[in-house]
């Protein structure tokens, strides 16, 4: 069921939860060479941890959107070599 869900928010339309993004972060890493995927699991928890504090709901669904763009273009990115 996660999975259906991670899909649905996997075209940043839909509203997802800090909490769902950040599982699906690191799912995301898991697709990457293991050398990146350290590197970006770690990217990950430091951006959660520095931004778990956040209560603007605007600012917030911005993060998310920003951050599901980013992640299909790392993942984008390793997948094309």
């Amino acid at each position: 069921m996660i999975g259906r869900i991670i899909r649905q928010f996997s075209d940043s339309k839909a509203v997802m939860t800090s909490r769902l993004l950040y599982k699906f972060l690191l799912r995301e890493c898991e697709k990457l060479p293991p050398d990146a995927c350290k590197h970006y699991k770690f990217a990950v928890k430091q951006s959660y941890k520095q931004h778990k504090t956040e209560s603007d709901p605007e600012r917030i669904k911005d993060i998310i959107q920003k951050s599901v763009e980013d992640a299909k273009w790392i993942v984008a990115k390793y997948t094309k070599k």
